[in-house]
């Protein structure tokens, strides 16, 4: 079974934000991931972290915004990153190094730096330039504090005109700027929804030693990954046996919604799905 990091974002949300990393914990997790922490202190999240020997794994860089009012503000109102966008250019990079805090703060060795909606009459060729600079000067900043900068596939369908849908064109992207410290996030439930072939995109690019982070849901209607079309049992078999092969290190992300809502305890009770790991 691969390291499975919490999504806090998405997994008990009967509780609030800071009371889920005790949950995580008393559920066995060892490491946390979420979207955006920016409406808490970073030493308010440390202490939640240390409290309950949890390591933060990742988490987003800003949609939009300067500080934590306008960054809720543009999540609310449809933003989905900077890092395509002409004329963001200030706000994606005072966003960059606001993550970067954070993630000195929290100890945490990634962020996801989001791409942004494709503007309306504009198709993603014009932008992949100006995106490809974005993503090396961000790079290049978290190179000089030791943390990687992850981009991400996203499904269409969850947001509709994401500028980067599929594992090639990411692929495509950290190749050629060939920066270490760039690398591919890997969700499991957009790479099915989009392409589909999972197990073979796993065994073309995990041994690539581009991909940073895994994450899994189940499809389509991103529950426990033990409900809907995706056979978890042999993708998580299948993850193990690449990494034992390449050296694979990294976690996966349990960025799912509990298929029992918010109730209390409906969380814990669908980690039936993990077996034995803890």
């Amino acid at each position: 079974m691969p390291k499975l990091a919490a999504n806090l974002s998405l997994m008990y949300p009967e509780l609030d934000f800071l009371q889920r990393f005790e949950a995580a914990a008393q559920d066995g997790f060892k490491a946390v991931e979420f979207l955006f922490p920016y409406d808490c202190a970073a030493a308010e999240i440390k202490a939640r972290l240390d409290a309950h020997g949890l390591q933060q794994v990742l988490f987003n860089a800003p949609p939009g915004g300067y500080d934590a009012a306008s960054i809720t503000q543009a999540w609310q109102a449809g933003e989905r990153g900077l890092a395509c966008l002409p004329g963001r250019e200030a706000e994606f990079r005072a966003g960059v190094q606001l993550a970067l805090a954070y993630a000195a703060a929290l100890v945490c060795p990634r962020i996801h730096v989001m791409a942004g909606i494709l503007p309306a009459g504009v198709e993603r060729e014009a932008l992949q330039a100006l995106y490809i600079s974005n993503l090396q000067w961000a790079a290049t900043e978290a190179a000089q504090q030791g943390v990687q900068v992850l981009i991400e596939p996203i499904n269409p369908r969850d947001m509709p005109r994401y500028f980067l849908n599929r594992q090639d064109h990411a692929h495509e992207i950290v190749g050629a700027l060939n920066t270490p410290n760039l690398q591919v996030q890997m969700d499991l439930y957009h790479c099915q929804i989009v392409e589909g072939d999972v197990a073979m995109k796993l065994r073309k690019y995990l041994p690539t030693g581009r991909v940073a982070h895994l994450q899994i849901a189940g499809v389509p209607e991103r529950h426990e990954p033990d409900i809907g079309e995706l056979n978890y049992t042999y993708l998580l078999a299948l993850v193990d046996e690449l990494a034992a092969q390449c050296g694979w290190h990294g976690w996966m992300g349990c960025e799912y919604r509990p298929s029992r809502g918010a109730v209390p305890g409906g969380t814990t009770a669908g980690l039936g799905w993990r077996g034995s790991n803890r």
